[in-house]
């Protein structure tokens, strides 16, 4: 290449540090999509290599748990779930909570698992926790079949289970429960690389989580029982979306369109918020990991 000519060469990428905060750069992303379902075929592939049951262990789990919680809360604690037999009512939330749970776990620990690729070749970070969101579907499709072959057997036996007009909102439940695991993973993940004791606690904290949103327990249970520690439910996006996966798949409890935009509104806060600082953690996290 001639020396006139040198500095005139348009190149095709263009690599530079992210100078705004606020850049979230997602025509990079976009370039780097072959990457990103490269990486989800490999977590979704992995997951079965070297197992004696595969794919059956999505099942075991969420139906394990089902019935322990409805020994536990409906048949020991007698917290009612009115018309809707106890085990669907409880598969129901611990479905669409296990995806939240999956994506959220994943991704808080972006930066440790990631750290030896991270180091050696560039492509955009946020690839990593969105390929976990995106895999983590698959997972999350084994469970709701098991869920759908247990709500045709309890309707044929005169359950009084229905769909309602809500129930094209389903997509959207999931969409939310994934974006907030997203949000919420690359928050944690940015602060494990400085502070490592966030990893011992995140397991902990995702089990206490749980028992405040609603994943065993209606929220009018909730507000019944401890109307002045309501809010801590009441407000808890999670809680709000199995509340009304519930509803829209089973028709028990209501719909409530402020809590709807709310919890919407929270999302996309937290997901920005999450992009922000993870965007913000790339560039020298490589030195404290």
């Amino acid at each position: 290449m001639s020396k006139n000519n040198s500095n005139t060469t348009d190149w095709l990428f263009e690599i530079t540090p992210k100078n705004n905060l606020l850049d979230l750069n997602l025509n990079e992303v976009w370039r780097y999509r072959d990457l990103l379902f490269l990486f989800v075929k490999r977590d979704v592939v992995t997951v079965y290599k070297q197992t004696i049951l595969g794919p059956l262990w999505y099942l075991i789990q969420p139906l394990f748990t089902s019935v322990i919680f409805t020994l536990i809360f409906n048949n020991v604690a007698n917290i009612s779930t009115g018309a809707v037999p106890p085990f669907l009512f409880n598969l129901a939330g611990i479905t669409i909570w296990n995806y939240f749970k999956s994506c959220f776990s994943a991704t808080s620990n972006t930066f440790t698992t990631n750290a030896g690729i991270f180091g050696k070749v560039y492509f955009p970070r946020i690839i990593m926790p969105l390929s976990v969101v995106i895999s983590n579907l698959v997972k999350f499709g084994i469970q709701l079949f098991i869920f759908i072959g247990f709500y045709i057997y309890f309707y044929v036996n005169g359950a009084s289970i229905s769909l309602n007009k809500y129930t094209i909102l389903f997509p959207v439940m999931v969409l939310l429960m994934g974006l907030l695991g997203l949000g919420m993973g690359m928050i944690i993940s940015s602060l494990v690389t400085k502070y490592r004791d966030l990893r011992i606690l995140v397991e902990f904290g995702v089990q206490l989580l749980m028992y405040i949103s609603a994943v065993m327990y209606p929220v009018s249970f909730f507000i019944d029982k401890l109307p002045e520690y309501a809010w801590v439910v009441q407000y808890n996006p999670l809680a709000y979306v199995i509340e009304t996966t519930r509803y829209i798949l089973l028709s028990v409890g209501n719909f409530n369109l402020n809590m709807f935009i709310y919890t919407f509104v929270i999302t996309i806060i937290i997901l920005f918020i999450g992009i922000v600082i993870f965007n913000k953690t790339e560039k020298n996290f490589i030195d404290t990991v």
